[in-house]
This record gives C-alpha cells, structure tokens and sequence, in this order.
C-alpha cells in the first residue's frame, strides 16, 4: 500500500505544478478583464487610450502564426501517414475526425448565424482610433514587434513541403526531426506571449467597454452563454445520438462514467491532463488496447470538436461586431480553411486563438483588430472547450471500436452501468498514471484546447 501512495504522490506533482501555472495565468486574465471594465465603464476616454495594449497583444500573436501553421502542418501530414498505415483502425479514425470536425464547425457557423453574437458593437480598427496611433512611444513599441507572415501561401508551402518530405521515405525523418525541434521553439515562444494576455485583455476590454459601454459586455456574455449551450447540445444531441444508433449505450452514463475526468480538466483547464486516465478506462470499459492506443492519441490531435465550435462563433462575434459581416462564400470558405488548420490547434496554450487569428487573416486581415475582445474572454470558454474536446475522443473510441469489432458491449454496459466499477489502483500497475507533461487547451484552446498527443506511441 505504500508503495501505491507514493506512486500516487509521485504522479500528483507534476499535474500540480501544471495546475498552479495554468490559474495563476487564468486568474490573472480575469482580475484584468474585471478591472479593464470598470476603466471602460467609469472612465471610458481612458479606456479608449488603452488601446494600443490590445493591439500589440495581437500583433504578437500574428507574429508566430505562420511559423505554428507551417510546422503542425508538416509535422501533421506525417502524422496522418503514420496513423494510416497502422490499417483499418488509423485510416477509419481518420476519417471520423474530418467528419465530426466539420460537423463542428458547421455547428457553429449555423449558431453565429442565427443568434449574431457581437451585433451592435461597432468596433473600429485601431487605424481609426482617435489620434492613439500618432503617440511616439506606441509607435515605437509596434515597430519592435515583427510583421506577420501572409498565411495562405505558408498554409500551401507547408502541405507541399509535408508530402514532399512524406515521399522521401526514411530519407525525411531528419527533416521532421529538425521541424519538430523548431515547432518546440515556436511552441515555447507562444506560451511566453500568452503570459502577456492579461496585459493585452486589459487593454483591449477597457477599449471596448470605453467606447460602448455596457452593451460589450452584454455582448460577450451572449457569445459566451451561446457557446456553452451549443456546446452542450454537440455533446448529448450529435455526440449522444450518434453513440447510442451505433453502440446502443447512453451519452449520460459514459458522462458519469467519465466524472472524476472532468473534474480533473476543469482544475486544470487542459483536457490532456486527462489523457492516460481515458485510455485507461476506455480499456476498461471493453475498447481494445490497439484501439484506444491509435484512437485516443489521434483524437488529441486531430478531433477537436469544441475548439472548432468556438473558432467559427469567435469569427462571427468579430466579423459582426466590426460591422463586417461574412457572406455565405466567405464562411464557407472559413470553414475549409479551419477544417485544416484546426489540426495544429493542439499542443500549446493559446493555440486556439493562433489558429482563429490564422483563419481571419486569411480571409478579412482587417478582423485581426477586433481579436483584443476574443483575448478578454477566452479563458472562460477554455473549460468547456477542454471538457467537449475530451468527451469527443471517449465516443470515438466506443464508435471505432465497435465499427472494427474490438469492442466488447456487454463489457461496456456493466461498466457505464456502474456494475464494473473502474479500480483507481490500477493506473499504477498499468503505466498509465505517468501523465503528459506539459501544454494546455482549452486551450487550451485551450482551447482550448494536446502536446501530449503526439508523444503516446500510435502503435500501443
């Protein structure tokens, strides 16, 4: 028994020291939301001038996200091969990913169109700020900060670069070994820059509550109330229904069975943290080991239902808040590109919002300046991007291995049933309690937001 306490112990560090990480920033970003409202709200011309906060937050944002683009892309065509070629289950998991990420996606387009979150706003690109731009010292500081990268040609170089790569066999992998040490480097770049979100949501909420005083904050509680409740329905309407047509077992019993889960992202805002313990009770619920180890580690990278709900209702709420809205051409167009680069929206935190900036310059580069209040709230919706994120790859995982045969239902129904109760000791005897190590999503985007991911071996 000692033994296993230590075990337990040992294993609890490191989630601890991620956890402390993650809410020292999570607090921070709220204690700057609040107080940037109360500047907007009681000082709103002082507001206003803080500005140039939130737009140097996003110009460094902009700054990495071709280099982000460019590498997960690379890296993930390689990906794709590698789970294909381990057969029916790598090349079936794959297809249910695309589909149920434009399913996602779609989703959330169709909400943004009918509720029209951000209507009213009028926010103004920080061009068109009153005189804000002619101050020396902002200059200045925008001068310091790199300018952007276009990013429809890195998004074509990177998959030309990726088959490329992919074609040279053997001969490649040093080539995916240096990108993926620069990824690294990038990755590490990110999460220093998010470290300044609190600064950049500071500015950014106290601009837009200055200039429009309660209605953006009325506004941004829709888009958040509207993510949520969408959310929630993806999970027990698409997810549910199409678990029980397939499998016959209920959304809520796998919700229950899957609590001490959710608990465990909501502390510490990252679904990865989660990750050893759902391929550990996806094995016990009757899901074969082969399954769960090429399932579970795709899905982290590759199906991500709740970060795709959020990048098109982000694009939405700015889209319409600028007075800019997308037509049909436009959002479809959106949407084929966020089928794509959500893909690399995993693995660091902030990634989300990387790859939402991605998609806006792509189509309307002038978007990117109404990012500043999608900064001052992302944090609230990085749990429940984490939690729909995670609940995704447990369906998966029953539906691929029904699908491949490699479930065992009568096992499954004893387990959500509660009959089979899950033995928490068995994480140490499994390996399974040596958790990922780092990264974030909700973002954690958390989004939101899975580093882990790639580094559990497909093949388990």
């Amino acid at each position: 028994m000692s033994s296993q306490g230590r075990g337990t112990t040992a294993a609890a560090k490191p989630s601890r020291r991620r956890m402390d990480k993650t809410h020292w920033l999570y607090i921070a970003v709220i204690a700057a939301v609040v107080l940037g409202a109360a500047i907007g709200l009681l000082a709103p011309e002082l507001g206003k001038a803080l500005k140039p906060l939130g737009t140097m937050f996003i110009a460094l944002i902009k700054m990495v996200i071709a280099p982000i683009i460019f590498c997960t892309l690379v890296l993930g065509v390689g990906s794709i091969a590698k789970a294909a070629t381990v057969g029916k289950v790598g090349g079936l998991a794959l297809v249910y990913f695309m589909a149920m990420s434009t399913v996602a996606l779609a989703i959330g387009l169709l909400v943004g169109n009918v509720i029209h979150p951000g209507s009213g706003l009028k926010l103004q690109p920080y061009e068109a700020g009153s005189g804000a731009e002619e101050n020396s010292t902002v200059k200045f500081l925008m001068g310091m900060i790199p300018g952007d990268i276009p990013v429809l040609p890195t998004l074509v170089l990177a998959l030309m670069v990726g088959f490329a790569v992919q074609s040279l066999g053997k001969a490649g992998e040093p080539v995916l070994v240096g990108i993926r040490h620069i990824q690294k480097v990038v990755f590490k770049l990110m999460t220093m820059i998010m470290w300044l979100a609190p600064v950049g949501a500071f500015g950014a909420i106290a601009a837009v509550v200055g200039a429009t005083g309660w209605a953006a904050i009325g506004s941004m509680a829709i888009l958040m109330g509207a993510f949520y409740l969408t959310c929630a329905l993806f999970i027990v309407l698409v997810l549910g229904s199409i678990l029980r047509l397939v499998t016959g077992l209920n959304i809520f019993t796998l919700m229950r069975y899957l609590g001490r889960e959710y608990l465990l992202i909501f502390a510490t805002s990252s679904s990865e943290s989660a990750l050893p313990r759902l391929m550990a009770k996806m094995e016990h619920a009757g899901v074969s080991k082969p399954v769960v180890g090429i399932t579970v580690p795709t899905g982290y990278s590759f199906n991500l239902d709740g970060t795709a709900i959020y990048l098109t209702m982000s694009a939405l709420f700015i889209s319409t808040a600028m007075g800019l809205p997308m037509d049909l051409g436009e959002q479809i167009g959106l949407l084929v590109f966020m089928v794509i680069a959500s893909k690399g929206a995993a693995g660091v935190t902030g990634a989300g919002l990387a790859t939402l900036a991605a998609g806006l310059a792509a189509h309307k580069p002038v978007l990117l300046d109404g990012m500043g209040v999608i900064v001052g709230i992302d944090k609230f919706m990085s749990e429940c991007r984490a939690l729909t994120n995670f609940t995704g790859n447990a369906v998966a995982t029953l539906l691929i291995g029904k699908w491949t045969r490699e479930l065992d239902l009568d096992k499954a129904r004893e387990v959500l049933g509660g009959r089979d109760p899950f033995d928490e000791l068995s994480m140490e005897e499994d390996g399974h309690d040596a958790g990922p190590a780092g990264g974030t999503e909700g973002g954690s985007e958390a989004a939101g937001d899975h580093s882990a991911a790639p580094r559990v071996p497909l093949g388990v």
